[in-house]
Order: C-alpha cells, then sequence, then structure tokens
C-alpha cells in the first residue's frame, strides 16, 4: 500500500467542502482539498510514479496501479498557463517529493473569462469509488511531502 503525500503546503479539507461542484461530489474521485498559503511554492509530485499529463494548471502522476490528479486551483485553465512553471514533462518517471510545478497562490486574479478562480488544490485518486479511502485521520496543516493517506 502506497502513500499520497501533500503536494503542497496548506490547510486540508475534506473534497466535499471544494468550491468545484465536480470534486466536491467525488465525481473525479475520492480525495482531499489543501487551501495553500499565500505565497509562492513549488508543488511536488504525490506519489511515485509516471507523470501521465501535466498542464501549467494540473498534473497526474500513476504508480503502483493508482493515478493522483492534483488540480491547481479551480478554474485555473482559464488563465492558460500565466503564473505556472511547469518543471516536469509528460512520461517523465518522479519519485514522491519531486518538483512539478511552481505558483504564487496569492497572484491569481479572482476571475478569468468570466468564471470565479479559487486557490483551492484538489488531490484526487483516479479510477476508484467514491469514499472508498480512509480519510479519517487526516492532518489539519500540511508542508510538502508530508503524508495524507494511504492508497486502496
Amino acid at each position: 500500500m502506497s502513500e499520497v503525500l501533500a503536494p503542497c503546503a496548506g490547510r486540508v479539507l475534506p473534497i466535499t467542502e471544494c468550491v468545484d461542484e465536480v470534486f466536491a461530489g467525488q465525481l473525479v474521485g475520492p480525495g482531499l482539498v489543501i487551501d495553500p498559503p499565500d505565497g509562492s511554492q513549488t508543488v511536488v509530485a504525490p506519489i511515485a510514479g509516471t507523470v501521465m499529463k501535466i498542464h501549467p494548471h494540473a498534473f497526474v502522476v500513476v504508480g503502483e496501479g493508482a493515478g493522483v490528479l492534483v488540480h491547481l486551483g479551480i478554474n485555473t485553465v482559464r488563465l492558460e498557463g500565466a503564473g505556472f512553471e511547469v518543471h516536469a514533462t509528460q512520461g517523465s518517471i518522479v519519485t514522491a517529493g519531486d518538483p512539478m510545478i511552481t505558483w504564487d497562490p496569492s497572484a491569481l486574479p479572482s476571475e478569468a473569462a468570466g468564471q470565479a478562480i479559487s486557490r483551492q488544490v484538489p488531490v484526487v485518486v483516479l479510477d476508484v469509488p467514491a469514499d472508498s479511502l480512509d480519510l479519517s485521520d487526516l492532518p489539519g496543516d500540511v508542508a510538502p511531502g508530508d503524508p495524507l493517506f494511504a492508497l486502496p
């Protein structure tokens, strides 16, 4: 059983508190949300594996049969990469804790293309049923690389 590490610093919230209904309803998968603090920070790989997809605002790492999506902010796709520095490449092999993307949540605009922007960072396990993770002992605040939960 592998452990999922915090990809960034911040306050940990249940996924149901995500401002995005798709993530809050676990339609993408179960997980949690991190509310990052102000300031530039480098988001790290939450698990070891292959970078299956990477965009300036989101990435998926697949390892040991499970994929983990890290989405930097809500509606940040509307920023078209502005404010994000990508350090990894699609198809590369990463170790948990490797740098993936640098961003500054406090530099996000309040909206883009008519949609509200949020700094919340959903961390979601893909291709597993909703409510299938043991999230009963989540930490309150985390630093990058802190343990979050075990993969099923």
